[in-house]
């Protein structure tokens, strides 16, 4: 979400004179849509000396399978809370119920801000 910046405004209705101008890490950015695809990344500079790599697209997931995780392929975004749309463009975000080659599993990682699908396999 792009950073509208602080109020204008006091909170008795009398106008805000600007302290300072905008800082570049107040700024926001647009969210990654991952894809169900070929592996895609991105990496992205963040606040700090830290960095955050973004998976555009990707077709693993590593799935819990009760006390042993195992790679899977996905396959399709069966169910995604976040947006409805997101199932048709197969979007994977935290919370999507995804198909993979062990089941359907649900995603519990953010695979735009930490580059990886981690996901739990539901019964």
């Amino acid at each position: 979400m792009q950073d509208q910046g602080s109020s204008t405004r006091k909170r008795t209705g009398g106008r805000l004179k600007n302290v300072r101008k905008r800082r570049k890490d107040e700024l926001g950015r647009l969210p990654t849509e991952t894809q169900v695809g070929e592996q895609r990344f991105r990496t992205v500079d963040v606040r700090g000396n830290g960095t955050k790599t973004r998976a555009l697209a990707t077709d693993v997931a590593s799935v819990n399978k009760g006390d042993e995780t195992v790679s899977a392929d996905i396959e399709d975004v069966v169910e995604n809370d976040a947006n409805p749309n997101y199932v048709r463009r197969n979007i994977i975000t935290k919370g999507a119920v995804i198909d993979t080659s062990e089941g359907q599993a649900r995603v519990t990682s953010r695979p735009g801000q930490t580059g990886q699908v981690n996901a739990v396999l539901l019964e």
